[in-house]
């Protein structure tokens, strides 16, 4: 199950989270939290859907079937937050894979700031995983992430808030490091025990809707049985080949061919 904003464009949102399940054979469910007008440029207004309205989606869908695995991504408003965090506890949920979706690429925010508050608090202990950008996840740590030492510093904070394991996602990787490190995408896995760096060349070009397509594909893993890095893993091989393929709508940015692979 996704609980997450939409993408009338198709490229992000639920809509990419369950064409991303449908190509890696699962059946998706879904809760939309915000109505998103948006397109692979830009985002134009978020309007979040009433917190009771999230509340009965999530109590209508349980009461027929439980999902194996749920992940979250944008949730618009603290109140929203606030009613996901609860539910996840009352309704029994798996632990979500969280995508901690703060401010889109355009820069438009997609959780107000008070909702930041409920997801560090509320949220990031219940998840089973969180996947933060590196932008996200200086912002949930307060550390400025410009290698792998303050990478590997910043997963250290973020699952000393509760979480059982972080991925920071290395797409941001910052500028000013050598042309060999920014030749490739490491993404930090970190379980309290080990780090894993997971590497894969980087792929030219920008796309829409890569972290939650990635996201997507770990809770999809994760429904069909998967261990939790066994599942990562499996993502990210999934997103290396699809992003090897994208599309074009228009003028914007590239969107994801999910079922490419």
């Amino acid at each position: 199950m996704t609980i997450a904003g939409s993408d009338p464009s198709g490229g992000a949102g639920l809509q990419a989270d369950l064409k991303t399940f449908a190509a890696l054979r699962v059946y998706g469910l879904s809760v939309i939290t915000a109505v998103i007008a948006q397109n692979s440029a830009r985002v134009v207004r978020v309007e979040s859907v009433r917190p009771e309205m999230v509340e009965t989606q999530l109590e209508t869908i349980v009461a027929e079937r439980v999902p194996d695995a749920v992940k979250i991504g944008a949730l618009g408003s603290a109140a929203v937050a606030n009613v996901v965090a609860k539910k996840l506890r009352s309704l029994r949920l798996p632990p979500p894979v969280l995508d901690p979706v703060l401010v889109a690429s355009s820069g438009m925010r997609l959780l107000e700031p008070a909702g930041e508050t409920v997801l560090r608090t509320e949220l990031i202990p219940q998840a089973a995983l969180v996947t933060p950008n590196i932008p996200e996840a200086e912002v949930l740590s307060g550390i400025e992430i410009d290698g792998l030492a303050a990478m590997h510093q910043a997963a250290r904070s973020l699952l000393k808030l509760g979480a059982r394991t972080v991925l920071i996602k290395g797409g941001h990787w910052p500028t000013g490091r050598g042309a060999t490190e920014r030749a490739r995408v490491i993404d930090l896995f970190f379980d309290g025990r080990s780090f894993i760096e997971l590497a894969a060349t980087r792929i030219p070009g920008e796309a829409h809707g890569t972290g939650c397509a990635l996201s997507a594909a770990i809770a999809a893993w994760l429904s069909r049985g998967a261990d939790l890095q066994t599942a990562t893993r499996r993502a990210k091989r999934f997103m290396t080949i699809v992003l090897k393929k994208p599309l074009m709508l228009g003028s914007g940015r590239c969107v994801l061919d999910h079922f490419a692979h």
